[in-house]
């Protein structure tokens, strides 16, 4: 009886684990079509948009009307950019490219640059590149932290780092500010979806947090 209730479980695990890695598979490819789309249609034709801007200015454009154009071409190139980091954040070149710890080093930069907070990354283990599941997972984990941080934490200082400690990988991300009461968000900041994530590349997570204390999610892996 109990051996059939363990079978059970464990396949009952599986079939959980499966689901999620096929509700991740999926998000992944919607984001590689969402990139795609924006650069292949939006963005062509808003370089279009300001192509034809530039030939106004030139030939047919009176100065009475000058500020307004240039209005549009400032809100134009606004738009080019916001469209450029919508697709870096969507499929960030850089974690193709480098590998998860250059992106982790990118992505810590692009937050500081954007927001009030300082954020310090740290490593001690050297660019190598890994599967392509478990940087692409701890890639998306670090953005969901940046994203509760910046959104529910109040802090102006966070360290990012990964190291590697007798065979394991370990990420851990501090933040200092407001913290929270772990069973009282345990449905909320994305808490189920990083646990699910670190899952399926056979991680653990750890997340300590209590009101005025800040918080510190560790995440560690197992490699060879």
């Amino acid at each position: 009886m109990i051996k059939n209730q363990v079978e059970l479980r464990a396949l009952h695990d599986q079939r959980q684990g499966d689901l999620m890695n096929a509700v991740f598979e999926t998000q992944e490819s919607e984001r590689k079509r969402l990139a795609e789309d924006l650069h292949d249609s939006v963005g062509q034709v808003l370089s279009a948009i300001k192509l034809n801007l530039h030939r106004l200015d030139k030939n047919c454009i009176s100065e009475g009307t000058q500020p307004l154009l240039a209005d549009t071409r400032k809100l134009t190139d606004e738009c080019i950019q916001e469209i450029r980091n919508i697709i870096h954040n969507v499929l960030p070149p850089v974690l193709t490219d480098y590998g998860f710890l250059v992106a982790l080093e990118a992505l810590s930069n692009k937050v500081e640059q954007a927001t009030h907070i300082k954020v310090k990354f740290t490593k001690n283990i050297a660019d190598q590149r890994f599967s392509h599941e478990i940087e692409l997972a701890l890639y998306r984990i670090a953005q969901e932290l940046f994203g509760n941080a910046i959104k529910h934490s109040d802090a102006t200082v966070i360290h990012l780092s990964v190291t590697r400690d007798d065979g394991f990988m370990i990420m851990e991300f501090k933040d200092n500010g407001v913290g929270f009461k772990l069973n009282e968000v345990k449905q909320g900041f994305g808490i189920k979806n990083l646990e699910s994530r670190v899952q399926l590349i056979n991680g653990q997570i750890n997340i300590y947090s209590k009101p005025s204390s800040g918080t510190l999610t560790t995440i560690k892996l197992k490699i060879a």
